[in-house]
């Protein structure tokens, strides 16, 4: 799952990144308004970590961007500001939760968790089609009740086309999805295409009943059989 911190405290930055990281969750940061609005617009999050008092901008103003472009994903406002009214105005703007600093990073993992659950598996830990279950908690998956080895990339691939069923996912969406801002220093999609090899293989072999087919010179769909 992709999450966006955007933060301008370095050292807090670091901080939630370093942790969110040892989730298995992917990672990208911002430090100021400028560079958090041009990722809102370019690429899409499970989870944005949104700031108020930023340089160059208000977090506020942000919130009312992503209101206008539509975006699914979850945000959490994470504020030293503690005043009634500014909680209230972000959550009117569309934000899902508010979190006073201080705060322990557990429990900005635990909320990071609920919200994400909440929004995209309908307050569920799993992820059900067909004879699969993929275990968002512990990502593991299960084919036939047998558990099957995913490693990180795998799983995070069959997540998002559980999440995108019977629709188009086009390469460069996958690739900024699982592989973060970082695609833009890859010359081709060929390890894309090795990680969907190696995922078709274990689900051939587990009989799952799901398929990911290709859309030659797009990208990709999965479906049940």
């Amino acid at each position: 799952m992709k999450i966006l911190v955007i933060e301008d405290e370095i050292e807090l930055q670091n901080i939630i990144k370093t942790s969110l990281l040892k989730e298995q969750y992917t990672v990208e940061v911002a430090s100021d308004y400028y560079a958090a609005q041009e990722k809102i617009t370019i690429y899409d999050y499970d989870c944005i970590l949104l700031d108020i008092m930023l340089p160059n901008g208000s977090g506020m103003n942000l919130l009312q961007e992503l209101k206008k472009m539509n975006k699914s994903g979850s945000v959490i406002i994470i504020s030293a500001k503690n005043s009634v009214s500014d909680k209230i105005k972000g959550l009117e703007l569309g934000a899902d939760d508010y979190l006073t600093k201080p705060f322990h990073i557990a429990e900005l993992t635990a909320r990071i968790k609920a919200v994400i659950r909440r929004n995209n598996l309908d307050g569920k830990n799993y992820i059900e089609l067909g004879n699969i279950v993929l275990h968002t908690q512990d990502r593991t998956l299960t084919i036939n009740g047998n558990l099957i080895h995913l490693n990180r990339k795998e799983f995070d691939i069959l997540y998002y086309f559980l999440l995108n069923k019977n629709r188009l996912i086009t390469k460069t969406a996958l690739a900024e999805y699982v592989w973060g801002d970082h695609i833009d220093e890859s010359d081709n999609f060929d390890f894309i295409y090795y990680q969907i090899k190696n995922l078709r293989k274990k689900l051939d072999n587990a009989e799952a009943s799901i398929i990911v087919d290709t859309i030659y010179g797009i990208g990709y769909k999965l479906s049940e059989k």
